[in-house]
């Protein structure tokens, strides 16, 4: 099982999971040609994956997956609130409806959404696996939950989103009511926030660690490292960074 990210930031997310010969992309937030070309540096082509599944409708997530979807006749899976915010953008494509609380598979990758707490229609994130290892992804929520730490206990991989530093998007030139919704409980995940809940969790499996939708403006990779490291008291070096142009490289989960 690896996993890889096409980018993560406010300006576009995708994050690529394959098991054995299932490639499946996690949301879409970049241009047709843009994907491709991300895609490409990660030594995949779209006709190689078998689907997209969508966390939530906001654009940087969504703005690419019905393009993509049918220029290459690729099936989508997404929650009825998201489908029902977005019927016109997916009219004509097969669109899978799930269940937040189902699990479901997509060829050799198991799936499991979990509802999570952000200003959407019914925003859900995943785990994923390959029946033995276990990839917990957490972006776009603004608060933990008892659920969100039940379902990432004890995963192989984690990818945990560090949106921001409490202390840049206050003193920073965002209007009130953007740092208001950022920073509220259906926002984002500040560092510190962050790191609590990996504090809590049972890391004792964890071979993987990769912050991800840093904000450009209000957080700078050292700080959501340093939240990060700190709670599991590792060393710095050892936590990965998801970065808009970049996102990162295939990761393997052995």
């Amino acid at each position: 099982m690896k996993f890889a990210s096409l980018g993560s930031g406010s300006d576009g997310n995708a994050l690529l999971i394959a098991v054995g010969r299932t490639r499946v992309l996690m949301d879409c937030g970049f241009g047709l040609q843009d994907t491709l070309t991300r895609l490409a540096r990660l030594g995949i082509s779209a006709e190689q994956l078998n689907g997209i599944i969508v966390t939530h409708e906001h654009g940087d997530h969504i703005r690419g997956v019905a393009r993509l979807a049918r220029k290459f006749g690729l099936p989508v899976w997404l929650t009825h609130g998201t489908l029902r915010s977005q019927q016109q953008t997916f009219s004509g494509i097969p669109a899978h409806e799930i269940d937040s609380h189902r699990a479901f598979a997509i060829g050799d990758i198991e799936i499991t959404p979990y509802p999570v707490p952000h200003d959407a229609s019914e925003p859900v994130q995943f785990v994923f696996g390959d029946g033995a290892r276990r990839l917990g992804v957490l972006t776009d929520a603004g608060c933990g939950t008892a659920h969100i730490e039940t379902m990432l206990n004890g995963c192989h991989a984690l990818v945990l989103e560090c949106n921001h530093d409490s202390a840049m998007l206050a003193n920073g030139d965002y209007p009130y009511s953007l740092k208001q919704r950022v920073g509220g409980r259906l926002g984002h995940l500040n560092n510190r926030d962050a790191a609590a809940i990996l504090g809590r969790l049972d890391a004792s499996r964890l071979q993987h660690l990769v912050a991800a939708h840093l904000s450009r403006k209000n957080n700078t990779a050292e700080l959501a490292v340093q939240a990060l490291s700190g709670a599991l008291n590792c060393a710095a070096e050892w936590i990965g960074v998801a970065t808009q142009q970049e996102g990162f490289a295939w990761r393997e989960i052995i």
